[in-house]
């Protein structure tokens, strides 16, 4: 659904009056997050969608990872999850729902949760996600609010899900792009979000459906700062911008752009690249807004840990007139 049709609801609904509810819809935050006692917080998302590959198994872990990303976002560890599922059972054999399963419950296992149940619906198309909760202490929380002029911007995963995906579903990715991208949809962000929590950053978020510039954007109004991206630096999937130029894109890049680019200034003189902003993306990575003196440290620990995509792609500067600056 377009992001301003969504904040256009949000917006026209109730608000909630719970002193215990710290973060809701109003914040466009990645999670909600209720005061528990002791001191803890629980975490809570949800996200489902069709499938974007042909492998019920495959696509029942990236699934499952873009619906945990949401609770590594926050800082948060997930405890259990619940599965949603559309399914066209007079159609299709029931192993392929198994197969769905199967890959859902191996990516939350991976994450240290247990899937606790879920609800099952007949629909005329496949459709798969989680309800995941987590719990963190106010010390671990992340938020997509926070992020301070003088920090330095890290993309933890490649971008280009959404044109290599187009390109998947038309038969005409290669299989280089095709291997990597589902590697890069299916690998959790565990370990990023746990370095992020371990050097205190500033401001985290995940990068999926409204893209760089979408997600990026509402950091940057949230915190009251523009975030300089470099575009050049911006790690993409192979052969992404290749599909772009041959159209393979989704109707949501078009709204994705209509709803952000009034507030990004480009610098850039190459449009194309300027496109990857707008890219939906399906479980990207985090994008976090991280001290100077820390991101090092941050980026070391990621390294050591697996997670070797992660680079600087930006900074975080006072607020100017664009809440995104693209060079």
């Amino acid at each position: 659904m377009p992001q301003a049709a969504i904040a256009q609801v949000v917006q026209s609904l109730p608000k909630p009056d719970d002193v215990n509810l710290l973060i809701g819809a109003e914040g466009f935050s990645d999670a909600s997050v209720y005061q528990l006692e002791n001191g803890l917080l629980m975490v809570q998302s949800l996200d489902f969608f069709p499938p974007l590959v042909n492998d019920p198994f495959v696509y029942g872990q990236i699934a499952a990872a873009n619906s945990l990303s949401d609770i590594f976002a926050m800082g948060a560890s997930p405890v259990t999850a619940l599965n949603i599922v559309a399914f066209p059972d007079d159609k299709l054999d029931l192993s392929v729902l198994t197969e769905i399963l199967r890959g859902g419950d191996d990516k939350v296992r991976e994450a240290g949760a247990v899937v606790a149940g879920g609800h099952t619906v007949r629909d005329v198309e496949i459709k798969y996600g989680l309800s995941v909760t987590g719990i963190c202490r106010e010390e671990d929380l992340h938020a997509n609010c926070g992020a301070e002029a003088g920090d330095v911007l890290v993309l933890t995963k490649p971008i280009g899900t959404g044109f290599v995906t187009t390109a998947m579903k038309a038969g005409k990715a290669s299989q280089l792009a095709e291997d990597t991208a589902i590697d890069a949809m299916r690998s959790l962000n565990l370990v990023a979000s746990k370095a992020a929590s371990a050097v205190g950053a500033s401001a985290v978020t995940d990068i999926t459906g409204f893209g760089l510039a979408g997600h990026a954007r509402e950091v940057a109004i949230a915190s009251g700062v523009t975030l300089n991206i470099n575009l050049s630096d911006v790690p993409q999937l192979p052969q992404a911008l290749d599909y772009y130029r041959k159209g393979l894109i989704t109707r949501a890049s078009a709204s994705n752009r209509d709803a952000n680019e009034g507030d990004v200034e480009t610098q850039s003189t190459d449009a194309d690249l300027v496109e990857l902003l707008y890219d939906p993306q399906t479980s990207g990575g985090l994008l976090i807004s991280v001290s100077q003196d820390r991101v090092d440290s941050m980026l070391t620990q990621m390294c050591d840990s697996g997670c070797d995509d992660a680079v600087v792609v930006g900074h975080v500067t006072t607020k100017g007139k664009a809440s995104i600056v693209a060079s």
